[in-house]
């Protein structure tokens, strides 16, 4: 599968997960729908491994590894962007999570002494503006005195989480583990996380025999998770975190594309412009440019990354 595909479907398929999270908040408690949805896609992950050969046995500092990953990506990642939504609406946690090129960048940097690509940094602001310009509405109305100010602080928490994974993942990917497996076994790893902080709440595990919940609940898990991560991790791997991170600009706009469609969204001229930008930034980004050398697992292993 070429880059581009595998760009596009992460962005069709996570930007239509927005829409669907809505639809998983009300009477189960949004750590029990998470355990659903992870253990869900954690068992449909093992089989497809175990049925088509895969290996599945790894080292105990794999598993390390991979659990690492499955806290920050396939857990705190998500119990936290759930709850921002509660607080926030979808757009604005939309808005919040696309800060994750920026922290990809600089916690790349930082943590890994990944380059930063003067290009990869100019269209993410340039998608950024456009993302603030398509829903500066709602922006401008939030308010740090009311509770909004907890969703943002939930959103930007599990933002960096995100980051923390994509990057654990990426690492991963450089230490040889490959991905469907590392998918796997992370789900499940996060999976028993919030299991276990459900139990030691005393979460009840409630169910919602309705439609909507279960249709949103199959959606997440199959396409949004098993679909979604793979490509989105794979793509990771080829091109880097903060390339690949841009699809979470892209995400809004499939999103407000849905809302559109099915919420009556109305069209201004800010939200035009604001498209437009994103696609400006979204081009530069993927445009092919002369990169600097990014230092092996090898070499990041010896300086002591």
């Amino acid at each position: 599968m070429t880059d581009i595909l595998l760009y596009a479907v992460t962005v069709v398929v996570w930007g239509s997960s927005w829409l669907a999270i809505t639809y998983q908040l009300g009477t189960v408690a949004p750590e029990v729908s998470l355990v659903y949805r992870f253990v869900l896609a954690a068992a449909l992950m093992i089989t497809f491994c175990v049925v088509s050969g895969r290996r599945m046995r790894f080292t105990l500092a794999e598993h390390g590894r991979m659990a690492l990953m499955g806290v920050f990506l396939f857990s705190t990642n998500y119990f936290l962007i759930y709850l921002a939504t509660q607080y926030l609406t979808s757009g604005l946690v939309a808005v919040g999570f696309s800060s994750v090129v920026v922290m990809n960048i600089v916690l790349g940097a930082l943590l890994f002494g990944a380059p930063v690509r003067p290009r990869v940094v100019a269209g993410a602001a340039i998608g950024m503006a456009g993302i603030a310009t398509v829903f500066w509405p709602e922006i401008a109305a939030f308010d740090l005195a009311s509770s909004g100010s907890l969703g943002l602080v939930l959103v930007l928490a599990g933002t960096a989480s995100a980051s923390l994974g994509m990057l654990t993942s990426g690492r991963n990917q450089k230490r040889g583990l490959p991905v469907v497996q590392t998918n796997a076994y992370g789900m499940a790893y996060g999976a028993a996380l919030l299991l276990a902080f459900s139990l030691a709440r005393g979460t009840p595990f409630a169910f919602e025999f309705t439609f909507p919940y279960i249709a949103s609940l199959l959606f997440l898990a199959v396409f949004a998770t098993v679909i979604g991560f793979w490509t989105y991790l794979t793509l990771l791997g080829r091109i880097g975190a903060d390339r690949a991170a841009y699809a979470s600009v892209m995400f809004p706009i499939v999103a407000l594309v849905l809302s559109t469609l099915f919420e009556g969204f109305q069209w201004t001229t800010a939200a035009a412009v604001g498209v437009v930008l994103v696609l400006c930034g979204n081009a530069l980004v993927l445009s092919p440019g002369r990169s600097p050398a990014v230092p092996s697992a090898r070499t990041a292993t010896e300086k002591g990354v």
